[in-house]
């Protein structure tokens, strides 16, 4: 392809660039999936026939996901050996035993927002929403998201968020998490904390049992999981402590589903919730490092999917401002906002309910 010198020459090369990077961004949750990252952390420099084996894969596949990785730089190529090789330095973001920061994991987002574009292009045209049963993949790419930036940072940053929480539950608590998906942070702390008991709630049937299945596994009497509309809890001060990990801003009626969380904790109890770091504001949002990634996965999937249940459509970037005024509304008082280290893309809301 040929760019003509002309003023809009820049941004066709910026152009250029995206769909490079786009298309790399597709082989990065490939390599991911089919686990040649974490194969080839295992390995030196091989050959793509001893990749393959290692992965357990079909060698002319590799060889050909391999020519991406070498001129994408992500991979080494010793051309006189027709050998290749993952730098150190590049495993430690790429793969699955780097379980705070594995960029790969990350990357399955975009094949996932790829799948329903037809769908949502439909939605463009004539309104409405495409349902959270479209999205095949959801719950297993946020279980695996999950497990990075809650799972892993529970018990060490997480958790100290909340003023004595950790003592409370080792005495015991009534806890509560809304939207709880697969289940992955409700079951580890059911496992840590066996004194309290643990309920899950989340519309997904195959979410709910998936975590099941892990509580059984794991003999985790104490977790219970229900498929439920957390927008209408029924109930009243029945739990200590309520959380939100990144499941609010999806919600067909977020202030419904924040003011029956007010409603369904106790005087003394606290609502951990974690969401997007957005700021209400697009043109301070566009300082953000991964703003344009946030907002495509909010076109693509939060609000659409809000939609499709007749809902507000709230979308991912609702930012911190929204979110507090939304907070107050709901009955809360008290509320205070955090960032962790670990997980630059959300915020921590820990607030208390006017009483």
């Amino acid at each position: 392809m040929q760019i003509d010198a002309s003023p809009t020459n820049g941004f066709a090369d910026r152009v250029l660039g995206i769909l490079n990077d786009g298309a790399i961004a597709l082989m990065l949750s490939l390599g991911h999936r089919a686990g040649l990252f974490d194969a080839m952390a295992r390995l030196d420099f091989a050959t793509s026939a001893e990749i393959a084996e290692e992965a357990g894969l079909v060698e002319r596949y590799v060889r050909e996901w391999l020519g991406a990785m070498v001129t994408a730089r992500i991979v080494e190529l010793c051309a006189e050996r027709a050998t290749y090789r993952l730098p150190a330095e590049h495993a430690e973001v790429l793969t699955r035993r780097s379980r705070g920061l594995n960029l790969a994991c990350t990357a399955q987002w975009l094949p996932l927002l790829g799948s329903v574009e037809d769908r949502v292009l439909a939605c463009f045209e004539r309104g409405g929403g495409v349902p959270s049963s479209a999205f095949e993949r959801f719950h297993q790419v946020m279980s695996e998201l999950s497990d990075q930036t809650v799972v892993a940072a529970l018990h060490g940053a997480i958790l100290p968020l909340v003023p004595g929480g950790v003592a409370a539950l080792e005495r015991g608590l009534d806890v509560l998490d809304i939207g709880c998906g697969r289940g992955r942070a409700l079951n580890e702390l059911a496992a840590a904390h066996p004194r309290s008991r643990f309920t899950g709630y989340d519309l997904s049937v195959d979410a709910i049992a998936s975590a099941r299945a892990e509580a059984r596994e794991r003999g985790l009497a104490n977790a219970t999981f229900e498929v439920r509309d957390v927008s209408d809890l029924g109930a009243r001060g029945a739990f200590d402590l309520v959380t939100a990990f990144d499941a609010v801003h999806d919600l067909a009626r977020p202030a419904a589903a924040l003011a029956a969380v007010a409603a369904a904790l106790r005087p003394d109890g606290f609502f951990l919730m974690q969401d997007v770091a957005g700021t209400s504001h697009v043109d301070r949002d566009a300082s953000l490092p991964l703003a344009p990634l946030l907002y495509s996965m909010s076109c693509l999937h939060c609000t659409t999917v809000s939609l499709a249940a007749g809902g507000a459509g709230l979308g991912a970037m609702w930012g911190q401002e929204t979110a507090q005024r939304m907070l107050a509304a709901a009955g809360f008082g008290q509320i205070e906002v955090h960032s962790l280290p670990h997980d630059p893309i959300n915020l921590y809301f820990l607030a208390r309910p006017h009483r």
